[in-house]
């Protein structure tokens, strides 16, 4: 039986969302044991949540420091293959730099860090080295959206005319009409966050998910971002037009003031012959339009369906597929990168999805202080 990469992570410790997701997500496909890490900046904290999870108490280590060092000093077929960074956007780049140059594979969160310089120097690192670097843009793990991706490079819906992608949240609606609450909200902390709190968020999910469905690349973009208030640096919600190759237009909208909207992340492509629809509230429905024809749901499990998105399909049909469904699909690509077993291009977010990501949050954010104007996404 082949042996579990070992896995440390870094944050994700008790009461974190996001902990649980990634852990769910690395034990789907028993690919990954979770070997040790730093769950909180208080040492006995990570400890006590180190003994929830059964860990060696001695693999629960006080900072990154200490893990790397003591790490490195156990034999290769003991030591952390992969380590996931599940901490606040300010300490991205710190971390992931050191994995980086100390031999470790990196599973980071978005966006990568809080700068585009940054996130060059991360990209220079990696080329250098022999490691898997993944940025988990979750939605992409999911079957339909494999579907959706696959069906546009077949051609299904001809050629592209028209991009739309939109993500509306509304949980920061309570918080910003109180200045002493916005003020102590750590996404709104440019120190803590970067230059961007919705585009930074969940906007970068969207232009990552315009870019993977379609294959195609952004080129320019024109954005106008809502603040609120004066005393408010970070941006809240926002319009993004996009300008791809051939002159293809898109438009991206997102926003934390949506007042009552939950996660309602829907993608939608048009081509000269069809068009898909989805939606991440309803992530197991993909709508196939055509002016000739009813319109036709498309559901995951069935053997009709692409290779890449039944490779992510692990249930039946009938049977909902999730989000831990979805970022255990990314961990699952992963693990086939490590083990050099990858069958296909996209089953999970590389290091260069999130070096773009940083681009479009600052061009973006540019863009709407120059005036709302055009900007070139070169770099």
């Amino acid at each position: 039986m082949m042996a579990k990469i070992r896995l440390g992570i870094l944050g994700g410790g008790e009461d974190s969302l996001i902990g649980i997701l990634h852990r769910v997500a690395a034990n789907m496909f028993d690919q990954f044991e979770i070997t040790g890490g730093v769950f909180d900046v208080k040492h006995e904290k990570s400890l006590q949540f180190g003994e929830k999870l059964q860990l060696d108490k001695s693999r629960v280590y006080k900072d990154l420091d200490h893990l790397i060092e003591t790490e490195k000093q156990l034999p290769e077929d003991k030591r952390i293959q992969a380590v996931s960074i599940l901490t606040p956007n300010f300490l991205h780049f710190p971390m992931a730099k050191k994995l980086l140059e100390n031999g470790f594979n990196v599973i980071c969160e978005k966006p990568l860090t809080t700068t585009y310089e940054e996130a060059k120097i991360l990209n220079e690192l990696q080329q250098r080295s022999n490691v898997i670097f993944a940025v988990t843009y979750t939605y992409t793990g999911y079957p339909m959206i494999r579907q959706m991706k696959t069906m546009i490079a077949n051609g299904d819906i001809g050629k592209i005319q028209k991009v739309d992608v939109q993500y509306y949240q509304g949980w920061i609606n309570p918080l910003i009409h109180d200045k002493e609450k916005r003020s102590a909200t750590w996404r709104l902390d440019p120190e803590k966050s970067g230059i961007s709190c919705c585009i930074g968020d969940i906007g970068t999910h969207a232009f990552n998910m315009a870019e993977f469905v379609t294959g195609m690349t952004v080129e320019n973009i024109l954005a106008d971002l809502n603040y609120l208030y004066e005393d408010n640096p970070m941006d809240i919600d926002g319009t993004v037009l996009l300008r791809f190759q051939d002159n293809i237009k898109g438009v991206l909208r997102a926003s934390q003031i949506a007042t009552g909207e939950e996660n309602n992340f829907t993608v939608q492509i048009y081509g000269d012959k069809g068009g898909l629809k989805w939606e991440q509230e309803n992530p197991n429905h993909l709508y196939l339009l055509k002016e000739d024809q009813p319109l036709q749901v498309i559901k995951p499990g069935h053997g009709f369906l692409s290779e890449f998105s039944l490779e992510g399909t692990k249930l039946p049909p009938g049977h909902p597929e999730g989000i831990f469904d979805s970022m255990g699909n990314i961990y699952y690509g992963v693990a086939m990168a490590i083990r050099d077993k990858s069958k296909f291009e996209g089953a999970y977010p590389k290091l260069n999805d999130g070096l773009r990501g940083m681009n479009f949050i600052e061009k973006t954010v540019s863009s709407h202080k120059k005036g709302n104007v055009w900007i070139e996404m070169k770099d």
